[in-house]
C-alpha cells in the first residue's frame, strides 16, 4: 500500500465504537458496544465500513476477522433505541440509514480478502446478516443465532432473505425467518450457518488456526475464488436490495414497526392480536 493513500484510512483514535487491530497478516475488527449487546447504530456502521476498507487497502493484511466485545453478543443487529428516536416514522432518513447498511455488506463481500466471523455470543437479526456476509464463521458453543424481523416489525432484507436459502436451503430459511426461533450452536453447525463450534476458551485459537490456513494460500486465487463464489449471492442481492430499501422505508410508517420497536424498548411482549385487528 502506497503512503499516498494513508490519509484516506481511519485513525484508531477516531473510532468510537470499534476496536481495530492489525497484527502480522490479520486484521481484527471488534464491535465495542458490549453494554448494548454490540448493536449497530449509524456511527458504528460507518466505522465498520472504514475499517473493512482499510483492511482491503493494506497489502500486509491477508485475513479480516469480525467479532463483538465480551461473551454475551456478537451483534444483535440494529440499535432499536436509535431507530425509535430518529428513524421510526421517518422514511426519508431510514432510507439513508439503509443505504449505509447496504454499503457495509457490499464492502464486506467485495474486499477481495477472506473474512471470518468470530461468533463470541448471540447472533441476532442484522448481526446474523453480518455473520453471513463473512466468508467463514467459527462459533463459541454457547451462542445462539436468531432472526427476529417477523416478530419485531421488520423484514430481514439485508442478507438473510437473500443468503439463507443458499446457505441452509429454502425450507430451513423459511423456518428461520418465519418462526424467529433460537438456533443453538450445534444446530447452526448442522445447518451450515457456521463452519466450526468450539468452547469459548478455544475460540481465539480456532480463529488463529483458520486465519493461518488462509494466509498459506495464494492471494489472487483466493480473491477470484471469492468473487466466483459470490455469484448467486450477488444475483439475489442485486435483484432485491433496491426494492427492499424502498419498501422498508415506506413500511417504517407501519403500526407493526411502531409496536415491534416500542415493545422491545419497553421490555414487554408484542400484542400480536391487536396488530392483526387493526388491519
Amino acid at each position: 500500500m502506497s503512503d499516498k493513500f494513508q490519509s484516506y484510512l481511519p485513525k484508531k483514535s477516531k473510532l468510537k465504537n470499534l476496536i481495530y487491530e492489525k497484527k502480522d497478516y490479520k486484521a481484527v475488527i471488534t464491535i465495542n458496544r458490549e453494554k448494548k449487546l454490540n448493536c449497530l447504530d449509524l456511527e458504528t456502521i460507518q466505522e465498520l465500513i472504514l475499517c473493512f476498507k482499510d483492511a482491503a487497502w493494506d497489502d500486509k493484511i491477508a485475513v479480516v476477522v469480525l467479532t463483538g466485545k465480551g461473551k454475551r453478543a456478537f451483534s444483535t443487529g440494529a440499535d432499536l433505541d436509535e431507530q425509535q428516536k430518529y428513524f421510526l416514522g421517518n422514511p426519508n432518513d431510514y432510507y439513508k440509514w439503509m443505504y449505509e447498511f447496504i454499503q457495509l455488506h457490499e464492502v464486506m463481500r467485495n474486499i477481495g480478502k477472506p473474512t471470518i466471523a468470530r461468533l463470541n455470543g448471540m447472533v441476532v437479526g442484522g448481526g446474523n446478516e453480518l455473520n453471513m456476509s463473512c466468508d467463514l464463521a467459527i462459533a463459541a458453543d454457547h451462542i445462539i443465532i436468531r432472526q427476529v424481523g417477523a416478530a419485531r416489525g421488520s423484514v430481514a432484507a439485508a442478507g438473510a432473505t437473500q443468503f439463507l436459502p443458499i446457505l441452509v436451503g429454502d425450507r430451513r430459511a423459511r423456518e428461520i425467518l418465519f418462526l424467529c426461533e433460537e438456533i443453538p450452536a450445534v444446530k447452526a453447525l448442522d445447518w451450515g450457518l457456521v463452519n466450526q463450534v468450539v468452547p469459548y476458551e478455544k475460540l481465539d485459537e480456532a480463529v488463529d488456526i483458520m486465519a493461518e490456513k488462509l494466509f498459506n494460500k495464494l492471494p489472487e486465487c483466493l480473491r477470484y475464488a471469492k468473487q466466483q463464489l459470490n455469484y448467486w449471492r450477488d444475483v439475489s442481492w442485486h435483484t432485491t436490495i433496491g426494492h427492499a430499501r424502498d419498501w422498508l422505508s415506506i413500511h417504517n410508517l407501519s403500526g407493526e414497526v411502531k409496536e415491534g420497536i416500542s415493545a422491545f424498548n419497553q421490555k414487554r411482549k408484542i400484542n400480536y392480536k391487536k396488530v392483526r385487528k387493526s388491519k
